[in-house]
C-alpha cells in the first residue's frame, strides 16, 4: 500500500529513494534520549509501577461480612465462583471460593454484593504453576488492610422517583421486593431456614380444615437483599420477585 504514494516522486528524483530516512531519525533521536535520560522501562519484578486502590485486580474477600448469600455466584458471568462450606470458629458457614483461572476480573461479584464482603483488589500478579494453585477459597481471598475504595457501589433509580423529582440513587437489591403469592404457601418453613439475613418470620393466620393454625412467612423488607434464595428452595413456588417501579 505504502508504495503508490511513491508516484507523485519522479522516477529519476532523489527524494524517492530519501523517504525512508525520517522512520530511521526517529529511531535514532529516541536512541539518543534514552542513552543520556532514564529509560521509560522498570526492573520489575524488583520496581513495580504504583497500583490505586480502586485498580480492578482479583476478587478479594471481606470474610467476616460475608453472610452467604450467594448473590455474587448468580452474577458471575464466567461461572467462576462457588458457595463452599468454611469453618467459622466452629460454625460451618457457606463463603465463596473463586477460580481464578477463569475470572475475567469484571468485578461483578463486588458490584452486586449487598454487604460489600467482595472487593476488588489490587493484586494482578496470578502467576502459578496448576490450576489447582488458582482456585481461591474463602481464606486466601482476604486481603489484608482493605479499604473503601476497594468496593464497588452499584446504585440506581427508581423511575417512580423521577418523576416526582427525586435524584436519591439506591441500592441494586433494593429496586426489588420478595412477596408471597395467595393460596400456594403451604408453611413448610423451609424459607426461614435458608434465609441469610433473618428476614423471614413464620406468622400464625388462623386455623386451616381440621382445627391447626396456618403458618405464612412474613418478610421484612429492610433486612431482605433480594439473594432469592427462599425462592430456590420453596416447593410450591409460592414466592415471587416484583421489581419496584
Amino acid at each position: 500500500m505504502p508504495l503508490k504514494y511513491l508516484d507523485k516522486f519522479p522516477k529519476k528524483n532523489n527524494a524517492r529513494t530519501l523517504w525512508v530516512l525520517k522512520p530511521m531519525w526517529v529511531t535514532l533521536k529516541k536512541m539518543f534520549k534514552t542513552t543520556f535520560h532514564r529509560p521509560v522501562t522498570i526492573m520489575y519484578p524488583y520496581e513495580k509501577e504504583w497500583v490505586p486502590d480502586n485498580y480492578r485486580g482479583r476478587p478479594g474477600l471481606r470474610f467476616d461480612k460475608c453472610i452467604g448469600c450467594g448473590i455474587c455466584k448468580k452474577m458471575c458471568p464466567t461461572t467462576c465462583i462457588t458457595m463452599v462450606d468454611s469453618d467459622d470458629n466452629g460454625r460451618t458457614v457457606q463463603r465463596p471460593q473463586v477460580n481464578l483461572g477463569r475470572c475475567m476480573m469484571c468485578g461483578y461479584c463486588a458490584e452486586y454484593c449487598p454487604v460489600n464482603a467482595m472487593i476488588v483488589t489490587p493484586d494482578y500478579e496470578l502467576a502459578a504453576y496448576t490450576r489447582e494453585e488458582l482456585i481461591y477459597g474463602p481464606r486466601k481471598l482476604a486481603w489484608p488492610n482493605s479499604t473503601e475504595m476497594m468496593e464497588v457501589h452499584m446504585e440506581g433509580h427508581l423511575l417512580s422517583d423521577l418523576k416526582k423529582g427525586k435524584n436519591e440513587k439506591i441500592s441494586l437489591h433494593c429496586v426489588d421486593v420478595i412477596g408471597l403469592i395467595d393460596g400456594k404457601c403451604i408453611g413448610c418453613t423451609r424459607c426461614v431456614k435458608v434465609c441469610p439475613t433473618e428476614a423471614i418470620e413464620m406468622h400464625t393466620y388462623g386455623e386451616d380444615e381440621k382445627g391447626k393454625p396456618k403458618k405464612f412467612p412474613l418478610f421484612d423488607r429492610q433486612k431482605c437483599v433480594c439473594c432469592e434464595r427462599c425462592m430456590d428452595v420453596c416447593p410450591k413456588d409460592a414466592i415471587e420477585l416484583k421489581e419496584v417501579l
